[in-house]
């Protein structure tokens, strides 16, 4: 599932915006399903513009019936009528979505044979200082098993001692969620911790579920900003 929202805070229409001769959605779209991995590929919007634009090139998309806060809203939705044991978000201003990082994802439900995993979900190091501290990178802290602690747009962990060497990590915006743990995100009020850093993920720790973090060392470009975008073309190229 792709969450494709028309308006952005940031970027307003970034997801129509050109890339390569074809908007973003329609590219990120296309890379997912060039994967293979999955047993079908969607795009839930609210718009009728991006609806069209997938449909038109052969795509799947769906229209969201309400208003939602968050792509995981948005999402459950989707999926709720739908026969489905595992649901993956993928974002739709990436792009450059890896086969490699989508497929470390999907393994963690297939060694999970308790069923004790909630959501599974992408990070990569970071290391660039002007990098942990933007607020428009979200980071995450784990546990020795990689099961997220915290995620927040302030560097965590705090550097008072830069000397020990803390790794920093970058969340990256891909899900992979059990049928169940959307319901249960759908269903439940946000809280002040996620209200107050605006991080969906955030829910899903207040309330008690268990994400395990998957690293990966493929950053690929997200498209948040006129300059992420231009960054993207030049990569594109």
């Amino acid at each position: 599932m792709i969450p494709a929202r028309y308006q952005a805070s940031r970027f307003p229409a970034k997801l129509m915006q050109d890339l390569g001769g074809k908007p973003v959605i329609l590219r990120t779209y296309e890379a997912t399903v060039a994967t293979q991995l999955f047993d079908d590929v969607y795009v839930v919007t609210d718009s009728d513009i991006i609806f069209t634009l997938i449909v038109d090139n052969g795509g799947k998309a769906i229209m969201s019936k309400e208003t939602h806060e968050s792509g995981s809203d948005r999402i459950a939705e989707a999926v709720a009528d739908m026969e489905v044991d595992i649901v993956i978000n993928v974002q739709g201003d990436e792009p450059f979505i890896d086969k490699e990082s989508l497929a470390k994802t999907i393994a963690v439900f297939k060694a999970d044979g308790k069923k004790e995993i909630d959501l599974a979900s992408l990070m990569t190091p970071i290391t660039d200082w002007e990098e942990i501290a933007n607020p428009n990178t979200v980071k995450v802290i784990v546990d020795n098993q990689n099961f997220a602690l915290y995620f927040s747009r302030s560097p965590i962990p705090y550097p008072r001692d830069k000397e020990v060497g803390a790794t920093y990590f970058k969340h990256k915006g891909i899900y992979a969620f059990r049928k169940r743990a959307l319901a249960d995100f759908q269903r439940l009020p946000m809280l002040k911790l996620e209200a107050t850093e605006k991080i969906e993920a955030i829910r899903f720790l207040e309330y008690g579920k268990k994400i395990k973090m998957v690293e990966t060392h493929v950053t690929g470009i997200e498209i948040d900003t006129p300059e992420d975008l231009e960054r993207a073309k030049k990569a594109w190229k």
